[in-house]
C-alpha cells in the first residue's frame, strides 16, 4: 500500500505590533496683540441682553376700499383661478367626456337649444296652468306725493321740468300727483294726472290743478 504524505500547515504570520502613539505636539501660546483686544473689549454680553435683529417686514399688499356693493366684489390680491382644463386626460379631472356626459346630442359639437328647451318633454313655462294677463296699454306714471311739494316757495308754478330738477321724477314718465302728506302753500301744480285727495288738497290751500295731455 502506498502510504500518504502528511501535509504541514503554513505558520500563521506574525501579528504586527501597533504602532507607538505619537507625542500630541503642545499648543501655539496665543499671540499677544489678540489677546490684549480679547481683555480690553471685556466679557461677551449674554444673549438676553443683546438687542434683537431687526425683522424683514412682509410686503402687505395694496388696499382696497371696502366694497359697497355686487359691483364692486373683487378677487384679493396676487389670487388665482383655477384654470378648467377639459379633455387632457383623467389627471385634469375633466377628462375622457370632457364635462359633457355620454352619448346624446349635448355631447356633439355645434349643439344648440332655445331658451326653456327640456329635451323634448313638455317644457315647464306650457305645463304649469296661466292666470290673468298683462294690460299692454298700461301707462306706467311717475308718482309725487303733495307733501314733497311743500320744498317749492309759495305762488311758484310745479311742473314736471321743475319736479325733474329738484330730482322728485324721472323725465321719461307721465307724472301724477298724490295725497299723501300735507301742504300749506298755495302753489299752481301741472301734471299728467292728479288724485282726488291731492286735488282736494291743493286746492283748499289757495294752489290750482293743472291738467297736461300726455
Amino acid at each position: 500500500m502506498v502510504e500518504k504524505k502528511k501535509t504541514t500547515k503554513p505558520a500563521a504570520p506574525a501579528a504586527k505590533k501597533p504602532a507607538a502613539k505619537t507625542a500630541a505636539r503642545p499648543k501655539a501660546p496665543a499671540k499677544p496683540a489678540k489677546a490684549a483686544a480679547a481683555a480690553q473689549a471685556g466679557p461677551k454680553p449674554p444673549a438676553a441682553a443683546r438687542p434683537p435683529r431687526p425683522q424683514k417686514k412682509a410686503a402687505t399688499p395694496p388696499s382696497r376700499p371696502p366694497a359697497t356693493g355686487v359691483h364692486d366684489l373683487a378677487p384679493a390680491a396676487g389670487s388665482t383661478h383655477y384654470r378648467k382644463r377639459v379633455g387632457r386626460g383623467p389627471g385634469s379631472g375633466h377628462g375622457k367626456t370632457a364635462g359633457r356626459g355620454y352619448k346624446g346630442q349635448k355631447s356633439r359639437t355645434g349643439y344648440r337649444h332655445q331658451r326653456g328647451f327640456e329635451g323634448g318633454q313638455m317644457p315647464l313655462h306650457r305645463r304649469v296652468p296661466k292666470r290673468g294677463f298683462t294690460n299692454i296699454f298700461r301707462v306706467e306714471y311717475d308718482v309725487v306725493n303733495i307733501s314733497d311739494l311743500d320744498r317749492f316757495e309759495a305762488g311758484a308754478s310745479v311742473t314736471p321740468q321743475a319736479l325733474v330738477e329738484a330730482r322728485l321724477l324721472r323725465k321719461s314718465r307721465p307724472v301724477k300727483i298724490l295725497g299723501d302728506g300735507e301742504i300749506k302753500k298755495a302753489l299752481t301744480v301741472s301734471a299728467h294726472k292728479f288724485s282726488a285727495s291731492a286735488k282736494a288738497r291743493i286746492e283748499a290751500a289757495g294752489g290750482r290743478c293743472e291738467v297736461l295731455s300726455r
